[in-house]
C-alpha cells in the first residue's frame, strides 16, 4: 500500500524501516526534515507537507508528541485534512486526549476520511522489534482495512471501542506502567535503606507475584545506575496529564496517578525531564 508517515521520533524511523521491509511505498513528513534523510537512501520520499502527503497515499499514520502536534500535522493550514483526498485513513498512533481524538474524527468525516486512535505500548524497544501493542478505536471495518499494515508494527493489535476507546485504554496502560514503577522504585529504596542486597531482592520478587515486565526490564537498569530513556520522565509526565484530563471528565478517582504524577514533577524539577522513566528512583533517593 501507499502510506504516509508522519514524525520520525525515538519510535517513527524504526516503524517506517518495517513498513519499508514489508514491501510498502512510504512517504514521510517530519517538522525536523533532517530525520528524514536517512530514510531517503531506503527508498522513502519525504512530502513538502502533510497536506502533500495526503494526496499521494492511501493511508496516513501519525506518530507524534502531543494533542497540539497532532491537532497541527492534521488540521493545521498544511494539514493532511486539506488535501482533498476522499476514502483516506487516518490511523494516530500517538498519545494525546481521548476527547479531542472524538472531535478530531468528527471533522474528518466531514471530509470523507476515516480516522482510528491507535496508540502503542512497548516504547522504543517494541517499535525497534516490531513487537507493539496497539489498541484501536474506531470503526471495526476501517481497522481490518488497515490491520495487515498494523501487523507489520505491532504483534497485539485489539480492537477495544469506539473514536477515543483507544486512547482511554493507552491512558489505563499509563496508569499501569506508572503506578508499577512507583513501587518498583519504592521496593529498591527500601532494600538499599534496610542495607539488604536489591539485586538480590530483585532476583527473589521477579519470580514471585510481585514480578512485572517493569521489574524485569527497568529493575536492573537501575541497579546499574542505567538511566538512558526508552521512554523519558517528560512524556510520561504529559501521558499521565491526560489521565487526569479523562478521570476529571468521566469522575474517577485515580490517587496512584495522582501520586506518580506527583513523583515524576518531581523529576522535572531536578532536571531529569530527559532522562528514562527509570529516574524515578532519584525521587526516592531524594
Amino acid at each position: 500500500m501507499r502510506i504516509g508517515f508522519i514524525g520520525l521520533g525515538i519510535m517513527g524511523t524504526h516503524m517506517v524501516r518495517h513498513l519499508i521491509r514489508a514491501g510498502h511505498q512510504v512517504m514521510v513528513w517530519n517538522r525536523t526534515a533532517s530525520k528524514a534523510t536517512a530514510l531517503e537512501a531506503e527508498g522513502v520520499v519525504v512530502a513538502r507537507s502533510p497536506r502533500t502527503l495526503g494526496t499521494m497515499v492511501e493511508v496516513v499514520i501519525t506518530c507524534v508528541t502531543d494533542t497540539s502536534d497532532v491537532e497541527e500535522v492534521l488540521f493545521g493550514a498544511q494539514g493532511v485534512a486539506e488535501c482533498g483526498t476522499n476514502g483516506l485513513v487516518v490511523v494516530d498512533m500517538s498519545t494525546i486526549s481521548a476527547g479531542a481524538t472524538r472531535t478530531m474524527a468528527a471533522r474528518f468525516k466531514e471530509r470523507g476520511i476515516d480516522m482510528l486512535d491507535a496508540p502503542v505500548s512497548g516504547g522504543e524497544l517494541g517499535a525497534k522489534n516490531a513487537s507493539l501493542s496497539i489498541m484501536v478505536g474506531g470503526k471495526r471495518e476501517v481497522l481490518e482495512r488497515v490491520r495487515p499494515i498494523l501487523a507489520v508494527l505491532g504483534k497485539s493489535i485489539v480492537y477495544v471501542g469506539e473514536h477515543g476507546a483507544g486512547q482511554t485504554v493507552k491512558a489505563c496502560n499509563q496508569i499501569l506502567c506508572a503506578v508499577t514503577l512507583v513501587g518498583v522504585c519504592e521496593a529498591i529504596a527500601l532494600a538499599r535503606r534496610a542495607g539488604v542486597d536489591p539485586q538480590k531482592m530483585l532476583e527473589v520478587t521477579r519470580q514471585g507475584a510481585g514480578g512485572s515486565w517493569t521489574l524485569d526490564h527497568l529493575g536492573p537498569k537501575i541497579l546499574a545506575g542505567d538511566l538512558s530513556p526508552a521512554f523519558m520522565v517528560m512524556l510520561m509526565q504529559k501521558d499521565l496529564g491526560l489521565v487526569v484530563e479523562l478521570a476529571d471528565e468521566v469522575d474517577a478517582t485515580i490517587p496512584g496517578t495522582m501520586l506518580a504524577q506527583s513523583l515524576m514533577a518531581q523529576l522535572v524539577s531536578m532536571g531529569l525531564e530527559r532522562f528514562g522513566t527509570q529516574a524515578l528512583v532519584k525521587a526516592f533517593e531524594e
